[in-house]
């Protein structure tokens, strides 16, 4: 429920408090920056994330440049504008009429996220459409370009999905683009944002998804589930969100971290010596069977889907993405 509202720009709220009614919770999540904020630990994330929160955005470029070389590449400043690089570029780099590299070519995330849709056919049910971990936002539109109803792109990463907003609302992307080592180029220019009236951003969790069990149509998860604690956790928080005839598509190279997923966790990748010597994709055809306990049941894959990310003028890492069309399990 809205509770109130502290500042608007035309029919937009931009700052304000929704509260949870049930009488259990009774939490407070904050709308910043047109972003709601809905997380189970809404004061954890606020106090680690303050920075995000907070970062102006109205600085030249000038002064942005020597706060990079003022606080060096091992600072929180510079790994968020690295990954923003990286993310926008592959996202939206394609609409830049400054862009000229040749390395590797932006828009992985729209050419996976559309070949997983054409696995389906026709995909979806009713109702509407979930994008978890949706970065800088390009998939989430990509998604509402293929269904007719509300699209939502939830992820954790206030910045990026600052980048989206501006997408959304302003039909513009702009982000400091990495050349190479500290040094960036401010990139601006006009991105298609057709559907952004059935469109919105949150932040949420993908192993907390803030909604009732069946409530969407179709849930999209690209190249996300080898970046959370429990992976096959999430793939039953999709299960559960997904309406009873819903469908959706799940990618993901199962490139493995123990800064994001303690060994145990992860889907293949470790274990040589057993049955599937260490291989993923075995192990996530067993999860995606019916009765594998996600709630899910794989109609279709890609096995190998090239999915490439620039990280500056002479730098890139090559991926090979499992894509994965799924049902509801009946």
């Amino acid at each position: 429920m809205l509770a109130n509202i502290e500042r608007r720009a035309g029919d937009e709220l931009m700052e304000g408090i929704l509260h949870c009614t049930h009488e259990m919770c009774r939490q407070e999540f904050p709308v910043i920056d047109g972003i709601p904020i809905v997380v189970p630990d809404v004061a954890r994330y606020l106090s680690e994330n303050l920075w995000n929160l907070t970062a102006r955005n109205d600085l030249s470029h000038s002064i942005e440049t020597l706060l990079g070389d003022a606080a060096g590449q091992t600072s929180a400043y510079d790994s968020i504008r690295s990954h923003i690089s990286s993310y926008a570029y592959d996202h939206w780099g394609e609409f830049d009429p400054e862009e000229t590299a040749t390395r590797t070519k932006p828009g992985s995330v729209a050419r996976c996220l559309s070949a997983g849709l054409d696995l389906l056919g026709d995909p979806v049910a009713a109702g509407p459409a979930l994008d978890v971990g949706c970065s800088v936002g390009r998939s989430s539109f990509v998604l509402a370009g293929r269904v007719p109803g509300l699209v939502l792109g939830g992820d954790l990463n206030f910045s990026m999905l600052r980048v989206a907003r501006k997408a959304l609302i302003e039909g513009e992307v702009t982000y400091a683009r990495r050349r190479i080592g500290l040094v960036y180029d401010r990139r601006g220019f006009d991105v298609p944002n057709e559907g952004a009236e059935r469109l919105d951003f949150w932040v949420m969790d993908a192993m907390a998804l803030p909604f009732a069990a069946g409530r969407f149509g179709a849930i999209t998860s690209l190249n996300m589930l080898d970046c959370v604690p429990d992976p096959r956790a999430t793939l039953a928080g999709i299960g559960a969100a997904l309406a009873p005839d819903g469908a959706g598509v799940l990618a993901t190279p199962y490139d493995w971290s123990v800064n994001a997923t303690q060994p145990l966790g992860w889907i293949g990748g470790h274990s040589q010596r057993g049955m599937g010597r260490g291989a993923g994709e075995p192990l996530m055809r067993g999860l995606l069977r019916q009765g594998g306990g996600t709630g899910l049941r794989m109609v279709g894959e890609i096995e190998d889907f090239p999915w490439h990310v620039r990280l500056h003028d002479r730098s890139a890492v090559s991926y090979s993405t499992h894509v994965i069309a799924v049902r509801a399990a009946a």
